[in-house]
């Protein structure tokens, strides 16, 4: 079967980047290819739609497609959780909605980091997070780091955070400081470093090339259309034993 895509954002590089993938893929067709000026309509009779715009818009376009039952992977970062659950309340809400699929990163090496670091937090109290991508990202924390302090979290509840009030101490997101860096030179970088008696552990992704993002991105398309309500990160496409799905 021939999946077809609808892909908003697809003038950024993530979208150009999702046009060559399904062009190459032989069960993959594009339906349509949006940019900031085409109207939504657009996305309608497609298989799957899949959102890389930025946070401003992200959001009409993921209910839009939810509430026209078209399934959609979301790689917009800046979704909290409290956004996500207006969603999941949304789909709840409608028989016939479609699933959406949040992926705050698709690069299996940095899904595998979240999931080691959410099994080494148990072990340690102090937990501090540093994140950094390039000059032009608009948002901070990344998703990838939000995800990563809430299943810190959810692992082991609140961390050491002395002094959190000084805001050089960076956001706390679930408890965890995370610092963000906006660099020119950098793709992406995450560091959760943890802090124990006489030691520290550091688990460290980087992204080199965005060729990184290509089997993250092709999986989460193939399995959108057979998904249902909401489901939060690649590691529940992966079956890594971490939470994915919201209620």
């Amino acid at each position: 079967m021939t999946i077809r895509v609808a892909v908003a954002g697809a003038t950024g590089k993530m979208g150009q980047l999702a046009l060559r993938l399904i062009e190459e893929a032989e069960d993959l067709e594009l339906h349509a290819a949006l940019d900031s000026k085409s109207s939504l309509d657009l996305m309608l009779g497609a298989d799957v739609a899949f959102d890389v715009t930025h946070p401003g818009a992200s959001a009409e376009i993921v209910e839009f497609a939810a509430g026209a039952g078209i399934p959609i992977v979301v790689g917009t970062s800046g979704w909290s959780s409290e956004r996500i659950s207006e969603i999941s309340a949304f789909v709840r809400g409608h028989a016939d909605a479609g699933a959406v699929l949040f992926i705050p990163n698709f690069s299996i090496g940095s899904v595998l980091g979240t999931a080691f670091a959410k099994l080494a937090a148990p072990f340690f109290d102090s937990i501090e997070i540093v994140e950094a991508h390039h000059a032009g990202k608009v948002d901070s924390p990344s998703g990838t780091a939000v995800r990563t302090a809430e299943l810190i979290g959810a692992a082991r509840g609140p961390v050491a955070a002395p002094h959190a009030d000084q805001r050089a101490r960076g956001q706390l997101v679930s408890g965890v400081p995370v610092h963000s860096l906006r660099l020119a030179g950098v793709a992406a970088e995450q560091r959760v470093v943890f802090g124990g008696d006489g030691e520290t552990l550091t688990i460290t992704h980087s992204t080199l090339s965005p060729s990184s993002y290509e089997a993250g991105i092709l999986l989460a398309l193939r399995s959108a259309p057979e998904a249902s309500g909401v489901t939060v990160g690649l590691d529940a496409l992966l079956d890594l034993g971490l939470p994915g799905t919201v209620r």
